[in-house]
């Protein structure tokens, strides 16, 4: 399956002046064509950085990143970016916020409002086309966001802590609401999270990271029954075991080291 991302030995340094300061360092990884992966590690150890060097946002300082074999240059339409703070232009509308991509793309007015109203349509936010983002919640906005960036039909997700400023029941909503989209859509997802439930429940891997300069400490795999309700999966042995897991091996990278 297209979307296959391979990072292999990569660094990122960071020059201001004559000062040096190593983000990630010897990081290696797959996330397999229509895998979501999610990735988890402490404060300041690298996952943004990670998400913008795979998205072309910024330049590696060495090792590689590369998409179905390809290496990455630059920013591209295979890859699609969903912020935490969704980043919708408050002069334009939902319909047109959606179309936004497809515009740049090129497509004539007709085929970008009828693209765009599909993903509409699939958000749940049919009725709200002509409205402004200031008139939206923020669950909806964070939908809008999404709507726009599947509308150019990416092969690849990057989702930086999308639902991190959402409330726990929406946040949890949205949640489901993705799954249902990655499994029809069959996109690679990347996401990053600070919440390790939160990465049990979405992923079927999912990376952790060293503290500062990041690096992988491991990727555990989750083999879980999402076909049955969120109430059985999160309350189950096997997530809270596989919880459990991710949560000791992030807990020792979070705490300070013992001087002895």
């Amino acid at each position: 399956m297209e979307g296959h991302v391979t990072v292999s030995n990569l660094e990122k340094v960071y020059q201001s002046g004559d000062e040096q300061t190593t983000a990630i360092k010897d990081l290696s990884f797959d996330a397999e064509g229509g895998e979501f992966l999610s990735v988890v590690g402490p404060s300041g150890c690298g996952k943004s950085t990670l998400l913008y060097l795979v998205a072309g946002f910024l330049d590696v300082s060495s090792g590689s990143i590369a998409v179905d074999g390809d290496r990455i240059e630059g920013p591209g339409t295979d890859r699609g970016v969903v912020f935490q703070d969704y980043a919708l232009f408050p002069w334009r509308t939902v319909m047109e916020n959606v179309t936004y991509g497809l515009e740049e793309q090129g497509l004539d007015e007709d085929e970008q409002r009828e693209t765009a109203q599909r993903y509409i349509d699939m958000m749940d936010l049919s009725g709200f086309e002509d409205r402004y983002p200031k008139e939206l919640s923020g669950g909806m906005k964070q939908r809008v966001a999404l709507a726009r960036t599947l509308a150019y039909e990416p092969k690849i997700l990057l989702m930086d802590e999308p639902f991190g400023a959402l409330d726990q029941p929406l946040r949890e909503a949205l949640q489901d609401h993705l799954l249902d989209i990655w499994r029809d859509l069959e996109k690679t997802v990347i996401f990053i999270t600070h919440d390790v439930e939160e990465a049990v429940y979405l992923s079927e891997k999912v990376l952790i990271m060293t503290r500062h300069p990041g690096t992988k400490k491991d990727v555990i795999d989750i083999d879980l029954d999402r076909t049955r309700p969120r109430e059985e999966i999160v309350t189950s042995d096997e997530f809270s075991d596989v919880k459990n897991a991710v949560w000791k091996q992030l807990r020792e990278e979070t705490q300070p080291e013992v001087q002895v």
